[in-house]
């Protein structure tokens, strides 16, 4: 399998971007969207100036428990940047995503409670809800978050939308929102209520 094959099995079609629109970034956005491959996982990554936007990771079922996936984000916070993240809400009929919460929040990252994020699929019209998580060096304010998460969003998700999709995805005012007053559990505390 391809390392595009490996994501599209693993991730849900509403979030995935088709194989055009990833090898586009990865040559025309050469300075800013990479690819870590190995045999047992990918790595798609945007680096701007300040901060790291983690767009796919994937680790193979056979590797996995062995410290990996550990490595790969330890590479990223030795780039002493934020790091940002779109993950699912926990869904405790798919175990997937409580592991995959329980991964960051080892790793030390934090729930934006503040930001909202809901983006309608080009592919399956449905709306898709997403959390986002984040890791700070140096305490970055969910104000810089959610400023640093329109950057991503204008320049990678939508990169040539039309062109790739054959229709434009929602204008980041519309998919991306702040509020402080926001009526959201921090979905990092809510697994260790879960747990008990």
């Amino acid at each position: 399998m391809n390392w595009y094959e490996k994501l599209n099995e693993y991730f849900p079609v509403e979030e995935m971007k088709s194989k055009e629109h990833m090898e586009a970034l990865l040559k025309e956005k050469s300075d800013v969207y990479y690819k870590d491959e190995g045999e047992h996982h990918v790595l798609m990554y945007a680096e701007f100036d300040t901060f790291i936007f983690i767009d796919y990771v994937y680790v193979s079922t056979a590797s996995r428990g062995q410290g990996l996936g550990h490595k790969l984000i330890e590479k990223m916070k030795a780039k002493r940047k934020p790091i940002i993240l779109e993950v699912e809400p926990v869904d405790y009929d798919d175990t997937d995503t409580e592991a995959r919460l329980r991964f960051y929040q080892r790793e030390g990252f934090q729930h934006a409670q503040s930001i909202g994020y809901k983006r309608r699929s080009v592919v399956t019209n449905e709306i898709n809800q997403m959390e986002i998580l984040y890791w700070s060096p140096d305490d970055a304010s969910e104000e810089q978050i959610y400023e640093q998460m329109k950057k991503m969003y204008t320049e990678i998700h939508t990169y040539k939308d039309e062109q790739f999709y054959g229709k434009s995805y929602q204008p980041v005012e519309e998919v991306l929102t702040r509020d402080d007053e926001r009526d959201t559990e921090d979905i990092l505390s809510e697994l260790d209520k879960a747990k008990n």
